[in-house]
């Protein structure tokens, strides 16, 4: 992430863990009218049909409550501290592994790539239970059935078992493995043409962190979001004994969506994800990289 020397990775976490939280807080409006949107395979009529962004934020509110709008927000904020720290701590460790692995003495283009794809690989294990809480709890026709975050824990494990937490392991990581390759891709490419900024021109460093994450989060936003609307629809379809889920499987479903709604609706909810992974990314990269500064500062570095 960085050509400074790496901190521990105790300093690498916590700084993920407080850029996650805090991406999280501003942006999670939009992930609540994202899953609802990729959740929409049916036809309808009226108030159960949202028509755009605009339209599910909308009836959101005038239906539900605009409280609904952070209705499930305990598991991604429980999530995004390892999420995110994952990410950061599991980014500079691959780095320095595949470094040594191929004996490049600093990271290029296609390492970048790499690393990013390894380390979305690794935080997708972290991921997927809160993930699948998250989403019972937003979609409007299973919210009913649960109290909380701690009652959709409880009911998965005893309607269909333990290993139902990990429903959409798959599609989690083609997920993850592609917007990771395309953020820290396109943050090693933006950051390698922006001017460099003066090392006491801290305005001049953030702006350029919050553009390369922005840039890189929107990338990473268009690579994967057929994934994230497969792995929303599979992690919303309860296991049931004797039957196969019409959506299992990450590529199958792709291809379901695309030949039942046409290639369009792959990027349902694309709009209120890119907005949030967009400038999110920024924001986590900008927070991030102040929080590793502030530690470095404090260690006297």
């Amino acid at each position: 992430m960085t050509t400074e020397k790496p901190l521990p990775f105790v300093y690498q976490f916590a700084a993920g863990a407080v850029a996650g939280v805090s991406e999280i807080l501003v942006m999670y409006p939009l992930d609540v009218v994202k899953t609802r949107m990729q959740l929409q395979s049916g036809a309808g009529t009226g108030e159960e049909v949202y028509k755009s962004m605009f339209d599910c934020f909308a009836k959101i509110i005038r239906n539900e409550g605009a409280s609904r709008l952070y209705r499930g927000i305990t598991a991604p904020i429980l999530m995004e501290a390892p999420k995110r720290a994952t990410k950061f701590a599991a980014n500079d460790s691959w780095g320095a592994f595949y470094r040594n692995l191929f004996g490049i003495e600093k990271t290029n283009q296609p390492l970048a790539i790499l690393t990013g794809a390894t380390a979305g690989a690794t935080e997708a294990f972290v991921v997927v239970p809160f993930e699948l809480v998250k989403i019972r709890l937003q979609d409007k026709a299973q919210a009913h059935k649960y109290n909380g975050m701690i009652d959709v824990v409880s009911k998965i494990v005893k309607q269909e078992g333990p290993l139902a937490l990990y429903n959409g392991l798959e599609s989690t990581l083609w997920r993850h493995i592609l917007w990771n390759a395309g953020y820290f891709g396109c943050i090693f490419q933006v950051r390698a043409n922006l001017p460099a900024a003066e090392p006491d021109n801290k305005s001049q460093k953030v702006m350029n962190d919050l553009l390369a994450g922005a840039i890189g989060g929107t990338a990473g936003t268009i690579l994967n979001t057929p994934m994230d609307v497969v792995k929303s629809r599979i992690q919303n379809s309860p296991k049931v004994a004797g039957t196969v889920p019409k959506y299992n499987w990450a590529w199958p479903a792709v291809a379901t969506v695309a030949r039942e709604e046409g290639f369009g609706a792959l990027y349902k909810g694309f709009l209120p994800k890119v907005l949030r992974l967009g400038p999110g990314g920024g924001i986590l990269l900008v927070v991030f990289t102040g929080v590793m500064d502030f530690f470095r500062t404090w260690r006297g570095e």
